[in-house]
């Protein structure tokens, strides 16, 4: 059910179009004058608002122009009694989704009103898609760990130099990696990322280098494999730790040589691809219990970046939970909600296990669970621990 705020100087006309939306099924708040309309708009995110234009304190394009500070993606439709094509053209200009006479047209009024929704609703689904189809987020932070990570990408990005990103889950080595493939020499190709611990043993050999139809029971069809799909990009090898011993001597002769083979096939392919490799895990002692080769180790850590965890920079959680509310707030199509300064302060003192991760998905949970604003309260009531 969408809400609606009517704002209007003439009780007469609020009652008549109230009664008509709520008909309709629409839910519907009142305000008599610009003043109390403009509260009540920062107070609440409406789906629609109707303004007319000549009334006290705050008219109708004053409201227009602040409302539109506010929250632009809410559509405002003016009404007036004293119109002329200069006045429509004029609220147009300010922002106005459309301008109605007043005594307005029912079937006028209804169609401007959902067609100004289903503009609103493809408005923020472009937002949430434009965000997800970005090539790279950015990189949040100015704590002195960050800020060497940042001028690392810089110096190694234009090379090809091989890179072992080391850090704890969640901490955000795989955006570390999508900085070095968009600022690199290979940024226009692709970057293919594998997720070495999330794919059986058995399988994760087709899955890096591709198989010839029948060359196993189920290889009903050749395929291609990541370092194939990467051939002139960057080839993303995350929890690399986990890699089975066959893998990983595959992967060595295919960094010394520049070579692969498919699964079953005897042809060997030439690749070129950049390799950065991820982990959680301390790779000399995996070396040391025999379960990840020496000589890959040293092909793959030509530069070593290590990603701090959250809380070794709690300096940027300010930054971060600010990012995340205009990201979050925009995903669910309402205004950016504020977070009270004592909030923040128990956020930074918070033991962050799940890292940046964790930190995103407290703060979705603030913003849905909070009012319209995130205090303190909310923080003890709903992340910490009782």
């Amino acid at each position: 059910m969408a809400d609606i705020l009517i704002i209007d100087d003439e009780k007469a006309i609020r009652k008549t179009l109230t009664e008509i939306l709520s008909f309709e099924g629409y839910k519907i708040e009142e305000a008599a004058d610009g003043e109390e309309g403009l509260k009540k708009f920062k107070d609440k995110t409406y789906d629609l608002v109707l303004c007319d234009i000549k009334m006290p304190k705050l008219d109708g394009i004053e409201f227009l122009q602040k409302a539109g500070e506010v929250n632009a993606d809410v559509p405002v439709i003016m009404i007036s009694g004293h119109g002329n094509i200069e006045t429509a053209v004029e609220a147009v200009k300010k922002g106005a989704y459309d301008y109605i006479s007043k005594p307005p047209d029912l079937n006028r009024l209804l169609i401007t009103i959902r067609n100004a929704m289903d503009k609103s609703s493809l408005v923020s689904e472009t937002k949430v898609l434009k965000r997800k189809v970005s090539r790279v987020q950015e990189m949040i932070g100015e704590s002195a760990p960050i800020k060497k990570i940042k001028e690392t990408i810089e110096k190694v990005a234009p090379t090809d130099a091989r890179i072992l990103i080391t850090g704890e889950n969640g901490v955000g080595k795989e955006l570390v990696a999508r900085w070095i493939h968009e600022k690199s020499n290979r940024s226009a190709g692709p970057i293919v990322e594998v997720n070495c611990a999330a794919i059986p043993t058995e399988l994760i050999e087709s899955e890096l280098f591709g198989h010839e139809k029948g060359s196993f029971t189920s290889a009903i069809k050749q395929r291609i494999g990541k370092f194939e799909s990467a051939n002139g990009g960057t080839l993303f090898l995350d929890e690399i730790g986990d890699m089975s011993a066959n893998a990983q001597a595959k992967v060595l002769r295919a960094l010394q040589e520049g070579k692969i083979t498919r699964v079953g096939a005897d042809k060997d392919i030439n690749v070129d691809v950049r390799v950065i490799a991820a982990t959680n895990k301390d790779l000399l002692k995996e070396v040391e219990a025999k379960n990840f080769r020496l000589d890959l180790y040293h092909r793959l850590s030509v530069i070593l970046i290590h990603v701090p965890s959250l809380n070794d920079r709690r300096d940027d959680i300010p930054l971060l939970v600010d990012q995340f509310l205009v990201d979050i707030c925009s995903d669910y199509g309402i205004a950016k909600k504020v977070i009270d300064a004592d909030a923040i302060t128990l956020l930074q003192q918070y033991n962050w296990t799940g890292n940046i991760r964790e930190l995103r998905n407290v703060v979705e949970r603030l913003v849905i669970l909070s009012g319209k604003s995130i205090t303190a309260d909310d923080v003890n009531n709903y992340v910490m621990p009782k």
